[in-house]
């Protein structure tokens, strides 16, 4: 009778048991040797590769694909052409303008200053010029450390403070977007129609707009033909740069996954081309040229400053306070 039970309770267990890796292959867990097989066929991986499985669970098709192979392309023409393609950009400017500095010199006011002030731009105007040209060191020094930074900055500050720098720069990239194309309004509403074309752009071009030689001081209105073209390229470019930008800061809001790739190439190429034109009015707004930085700073501009650069401006803007004869 013992034995009988013992038998009986033998086949009760046997009955009950299930081996452990039939147990977690119908939880999903581990897969079993025939699943193993089949997923490591390479047709498999290929359908995955190319969209058509491997979806994380929960997540939007377009977000939650499980391997996209266009981002190998991405990262290799980012961090390869691009980024080599942009250094070299950067670094030949900035040798240019030093070659021009040394054939050039700074460009003085021939006369010597005058002591005397024109009202250059108002309140309202600098306020615009600096909301866009503050935010925009902003966004350039912290996207050129994110395209840079790994190969430059981190090997001589290390991983750790480089990561906390990099974090914090790309919080203010963010916020100074939004500042850079509140700027890009003002500036547009307050100067587009001065930087029309002109009957006087067609001279500033034929003369380099005096910047060659000494004496030679083609006259302009306002803005020269060169200031106007530093106008459009903020005004068309920075446009492209920032409607760019919003679509990554938004992902998935206005393009898919293969889509925000294209953009994001799109946007640090543009950042590239506005940097390189921002060095030299960096420039000549500073070192290069006497009395020019005074402008976007207290607003006044010596008069010996305005009428050899702007001397249409300056007749124009004493024809306005004259008196009226009696």
């Amino acid at each position: 009778m013992r034995w009988t039970t013992f038998l009986a309770s033998l086949l009760i267990i046997a009955g009950c048991w299930v081996p452990p890796a039939m147990a977690a292959s119908s939880d999903g867990d581990i897969p079993t040797a025939a699943q193993s097989d089949r997923i490591s066929q390479p047709d498999t991986w290929r359908a995955i590769r190319q969209g058509e499985g491997g979806f994380i669970a929960g997540q939007p098709a377009q977000r939650g694909v499980l391997i996209q192979s266009e981002g190998e392309s991405w990262r290799a023409a980012r961090n390869g052409k691009l980024a080599w393609y942009a250094g070299l950009a950067l670094v030949g400017v900035s040798l240019a303008i030093g070659a021009f500095y040394l054939f050039r010199g700074k460009i003085m006011m021939e006369g010597g200053p005058s002591g005397k002030t024109i009202l250059r731009f108002t309140r309202i105007e600098r306020i615009g010029h600096w909301m866009t040209a503050g935010s925009f060191l902003v966004l350039g020094i912290s996207g050129l450390n994110m395209l840079f930074g790994r190969w430059l900055l981190e090997p001589l500050i290390g991983k750790t403070l480089f990561s906390w720098l990099t974090w914090a720069g790309k919080w203010l990239h963010n916020l100074s977007g939004f500042v850079f194309i509140a700027g890009m309004v003002v500036i547009f509403v307050l100067w587009a129609r001065d930087n029309l074309w002109d009957r006087y752009d067609a001279g500033w071009i034929a003369h380099g707009g005096g910047l060659l030689k000494k004496g030679d001081h083609p006259p302009a209105a306002k803005f020269n033909f060169g200031q106007k073209t530093q106008f459009w390229m903020v005004i068309v470019v920075g446009a492209l740069v920032s409607s760019t930008g919003i679509s990554l800061l938004f992902p998935f809001s206005f393009a898919d996954l293969a889509g925000m790739q294209v953009m994001q190439l799109v946007h640090a190429a543009l950042a590239v081309v506005m940097v390189l034109f921002i060095l030299g009015h960096i420039y000549i707004g500073t070192v290069g040229m006497e009395g020019a930085s005074t402008a976007v700073t207290t607003g006044y501009v010596d008069l010996e400053w305005a009428r050899t650069h702007h001397a249409v401006w300056v007749a124009e803007e004493e024809t306005k306070t004259a008196k009226p004869a009696e």
